[in-house]
């Protein structure tokens, strides 16, 4: 054991003393012969060393990562989605840019207005010295979130599929509000005009006041009116606007009120039209009548006497030979406004609020049989006319019925005598006596029934599950069964 232990040491001194050696010699290396271990170290970290400065030369060019053989991985931040007055995120930005090549506006002054849909910018064009309004709607906090049933039924809009998705439902939102002005503004109606679209931002033409440049023009909230005098007349005009649009337009603004509408040199301007829907939409008649509300509801503050709201819905939606009318001229349909009966009494004012929540006829589906001979005469109403003469028709036709009724069982009770004369023994007859009517199931169940109910249930089911057969019980005997 001893003479190996020595061996083991004078190998080990050798080796250390070639290594020694190799790198005292090292300038001799070609000379001498090195050994095998020596020889494959040198070589490997030449190798390495060339590398290195291979690939620090060609780094730009050469990428040693794991190369991804699917489809580029789209790497999203919370930074592409963060806007900026809750409509300025990379992605709109990038739409005003395209807006700023193509010409339409040279330069973004500031925000004119906030509102629950969208930012209004005032934007110019430096070469014509144009202004204009730079409506962008928000993406990231949607405080209007109502906008189904303003597209829902629309034809224009029937194909589009991704209203639970909200940026899309506000580009088509956004389409929706330029198709409509582009519709106002070529039919004559005082509306700004549509420039540009580009997905949700829309450029319209800015109302600035003729002394001060940049400065809108109030709405008609915020006019400041001489006297009674100019009110009446823009609550005139007001109407007049409404039956243009539902007319010649073919829409109805949904949402008409003091604040989408603008004095701009002494004319009443009608915006904001992104929810207007045609005459045929489902809910197009109510949405008129909650117009018509809207406007009376603000000049009957404004300390005017004001039409009814049945009379001037019927003024919307009638032809002309119905009210007496026989040119289509604004001064002829300004003239029959200003004729109308105005509301004083008591009587109009609860006829008013019948009118609120009667049913409005859409469709020869909602016309009666008693309707069609009118309709086919061309006298028929929308209205179908107020509750009471309503009321009185039903009456009669239910006087009409009784009658008919009490005859025929005069009619059965002398079939019934005669019967009873020659048979002799017939029973007698049962007086009808009209029951309560109760009503059943679980909807209109009482709470204490209910909550019965369902302890009896439970307590039943309890019991049941005494007597219950276990499971590896009843499956034994299943097999058992089979295997015989």
């Amino acid at each position: 054991m001893s003479d190996l232990e020595e061996r083991v040491g004078n190998l080990d001194i050798e080796d250390s003393g070639n290594i020694s050696s190799d790198e005292s010699d090292f300038s001799d290396f070609e000379d001498q012969k090195p050994s095998n271990n020596s020889a494959t170290t040198t070589s490997t970290s030449k190798n390495t060393d060339d590398k290195a400065a291979i690939l620090s030369k060609y780094s730009d060019r050469i990428k040693t990562d794991e190369f991804l053989f699917k489809n580029k991985q789209i790497s999203k931040d919370k930074a592409d989605r963060a806007t900026f007055d809750n409509v300025l995120d990379p992605r709109t930005i990038g739409f005003i840019v395209k807006l700023l090549k193509k010409g339409t506006i040279t330069k973004i002054n500031g925000c004119i207005s906030t509102g629950k849909e969208a930012n209004v910018y005032h934007a110019v064009d430096e070469t014509s010295g144009r202004e204009y309004a730079v409506k962008i709607y928000k993406t990231s906090i949607l405080v209007f979130k109502d906008r189904e049933r303003y597209v829902d039924g629309e034809f224009r809009f029937r194909n589009s599929r991704s209203q639970h998705n909200p940026r899309k439902m506000i580009k088509i939102w956004a389409e929706k509000e330029f198709r409509n002005l582009k519709r106002l503004y070529s039919s004559g109606m005082n509306t700004p005009e549509p420039i540009d679209l580009k997905s949700h931002v829309l450029v319209m033409e800015f109302l600035s006041k003729n002394d001060d440049a940049g400065s809108p023009s109030p709405k008609l909230r915020d006019y400041q009116f001489e006297d009674f005098e100019e009110i009446t007349k823009f609550y005139h005009q007001m109407i007049h606007d409404i039956r243009f649009m539902f007319q010649k337009c073919r829409l109805v603004h949904a949402d008409l009120s003091e604040y989408n509408s603008i004095v701009h040199q002494g004319q009443l301007y009608i915006f904001d039209v992104s929810q207007s829907v045609e005459p045929e939409h489902p809910m197009s008649l109510d949405f008129l009548r909650m117009d018509i509300k809207n406007v009376n509801d603000f000049f009957m503050k404004k300390g005017i006497d004001i039409i009814p709201e049945r009379l001037i819905f019927k003024f919307v939606i009638e032809d002309l030979k119905n009210l007496g009318i026989e040119n289509d001229s604004t001064q002829d349909l300004m003239n029959y406004i200003e004729n109308m009966p105005i509301k004083t009494t008591e009587e109009e004012i609860e006829n008013d609020e019948v009118f609120r929540s009667i049913h409005l006829v859409r469709s020869l589906n909602h016309l009666e049989e008693r309707d069609f001979d009118n309709f086919t005469a061309g006298k028929v109403d929308t209205l179908k006319a107020l509750v009471d003469d309503r009321d009185e028709d039903d009456e009669e036709d239910e006087d009409q019925e009784s009658d008919e009724e009490s005859d025929d069982e005069d009619y059965d009770s002398a079939d019934d005598e005669d019967d009873e004369e020659e048979d002799g023994d017939a029973k007698p007859k049962k007086k009808w006596v009209e029951r309560p009517i109760e009503l059943k199931g679980k909807k209109h169940e009482d709470k204490d029934a209910k909550k019965e109910r369902k302890q009896k249930a439970k307590d039943d089911a309890k019991e049941k599950r005494k007597t219950k057969m276990k499971k590896h019980v009843k499956k034994k005997l299943v097999n058992k069964g089979k295997s015989k």
